[in-house]
C-alpha cells in the first residue's frame, strides 16, 4: 500500500529568464515501510522534493497524496498539525533547541501537541539509539552522532508514518555516518516507518531497498518495479 504519493509535481523558483526548474513532472508512490533513497548531484530537485512530499514547501503545480488526501488541501495549521503527527524530519543540520537538554528535545513535538508522552515506547527510543547517559546534557555538550541521534528521537517521539531524512549523516564522519545509517534503516524495519532519504552519496543509496535518481528536477532512474499507478519515470 502507498502512504505517500506525487502526481505531476513542478516547482520553479523565480521567473522569466531567471527561472530555476527544481522539479518537473515528477509522478512518484512510497510504499508503507519502505526505505527509499533519493540521490542525484547537488542541484538536482532532491531537498526540494523531500520538502514539498513533507508539506514544508508548495509546489508550482502537481498534487501530493499521504494516504489518500490531498496534502495542500489542508490550511496552514492543519498542514501543520499533519506534520507534526504524521511526518518525522531529520535534517543535515540537527536543527536542536540549544537551550533544552536531549531529553526535552525529543519530546518537544509531543508536547507541542499538547499529548503526554508515551513513556515506555520513547524509553525505548532512547535505548534503542545509545542516549540512555546524556539525556540531561544540553546540545553543546553531545558529539555530532549523538546530536543526530537525538534528532532522529525526536523525528520518531509522535510514532510517525513517514521519516524523511535528508542528508542525514552529511555532517558526521564516516564511522559515525554509518552507525547513524543502521539506526534509521532498523527503526524504519521496527516500527514500520516508511524512510525516505536524500542523498548525493551512491555508497549510502546502496543500503536502500529502492533508490530513485534525479538529474535536473526529472526522475530519471528507478530501481522499483512498475505497479499499475504506483511508481515510476518522468524522464
Amino acid at each position: 500500500m502507498q502512504v505517500i504519493q506525487c502526481c505531476n509535481l513542478h516547482k520553479t523558483y523565480g521567473s522569466g529568464e531567471s527561472a530555476v526548474h527544481a522539479l518537473r513532472e515528477i509522478t512518484v508512490g512510497f510504499e508503507e515501510g519502505q526505505f527509499c533513497a533519493v540521490k542525484g548531484p547537488s542541484g538536482s530537485g532532491k531537498s526540494t522534493l523531500l520538502h514539498i512530499l513533507g508539506g514544508l514547501e508548495y509546489p508550482s503545480s502537481g498534487k501530493v497524496f499521504f494516504r489518500g488526501e490531498d496534502l495542500f488541501a489542508y490550511n496552514d495549521n492543519q498542514l501543520s498539525i499533519l506534520r507534526r503527527r504524521r511526518f518525522g524530519f531529520v535534517f543535515q543540520a540537527y536543527n536542536l533547541v540549544q537551550e533544552l537538554t536531549a531529553y526535552e528535545n525529543i519530546l518537544l513535538p509531543v508536547l507541542l501537541d499538547k499529548k503526554k508522552p508515551d513513556q515506555k515506547y520513547v524509553t525505548m527510543l532512547i535505548e534503542l539509539l545509545g542516549l540512555a547517559d546524556r539525556l540531561h546534557h544540553l546540545p553543546s555538550a553531545l558529539s555530532g552522532g549523538q546530536q543526530q541521534r537525538v534528532a532522529i528521537a525526536r523525528a520518531l517521539a509522535n510514532k510517525p508514518s513517514v521519516l524523511f531524512a535528508d542528508e542525514p549523516t552529511g555532517n558526521l564522519d564516516g564511522k559515525t555516518g554509518k552507525e547513524v545509517l543502521a539506526l534509521l534503516k532498523h527503526v524504519s524495519k521496527e516500527f514500520g516507518i516508511t524512510l525516505i532519504l536524500v542523498t548525493h552519496d551512491l555508497h549510502i543509496a546502496e543500503q536502500a531497498e529502492r533508490i530513485i535518481t534525479l538529474e535536473d528536477g526529472r526522475i530519471t532512474w528507478d530501481s522499483a518495479p512498475r505497479q499499475g499507478g504506483g511508481t515510476g519515470d518522468a524522464g
